[in-house]
């Protein structure tokens, strides 16, 4: 099964649908000027890409376009935001709303605890020519190392950022963060 697939059931799947039983917790979001793109080649990759603001006002989002090259032990462009206060205890996962060329993406975590710079919690994102709404558990994160806890806290959360990553591809993502559950 090519990986895009996979990436795009596992997501589906782990994500589950968005319930209204399960609303949205009062949390401020940070601006979208507050986000930054990096890629790889601060270690060195070759990766090139950008993200922009777009979208009118009440309705912008971040768009984050270029080419995922694994060439020189790269791999990913991204773009995040560091947190300037945790997000609520007790909270059950992030909301963010996509739209791409229905590639595999992801959702990685910093916390408290990812101290080196290779260290996050990763958990796939689908993207298709539609927006949709996917609400990603904070159970469907994985540790990208051994000494990680198996799933974070989210009092812990110190960044969120949406990343294309891991295999040679064009990104066209279009992402909104829309909130806390």
């Amino acid at each position: 099964m090519p990986l895009r697939l996979l990436l795009v059931i596992l997501s589906l799947v782990m994500s589950g649908p968005a319930r209204s039983d399960q609303p949205l917790l009062a949390y401020q979001l940070p601006p979208l000027g507050q986000w930054s793109y990096l890629s790889d080649q601060v270690m060195g990759g070759v990766s090139e890409g950008q993200a922009q603001i777009e979208g009118p006002d009440g309705a912008q989002y971040l768009h984050l376009t270029g080419r995922v090259s694994t060439e020189n032990r790269g791999g990913f462009l991204q773009v995040r935001v560091a947190l300037e206060r945790p997000l609520p205890k007790g909270a059950q996962g992030v909301v963010v709303e996509t739209r791409g060329n229905g590639e595999g993406y992801f959702i990685h975590l910093r916390t408290q605890g990812t101290v080196l710079p290779w260290q996050y919690y990763q958990a796939p994102i689908a993207s298709g020519a539609n927006w949709q709404v996917i609400r990603v558990p904070f159970s469907a994160f994985k540790p990208s190392g051994a000494i990680l806890r198996d799933e974070p806290r989210p009092e812990g959360v110190t960044s969120l950022g949406a990343v294309a990553y891991g295999r040679d591809y064009q990104a066209d993502l279009s992402f909104r963060w829309i909130g806390v559950y």
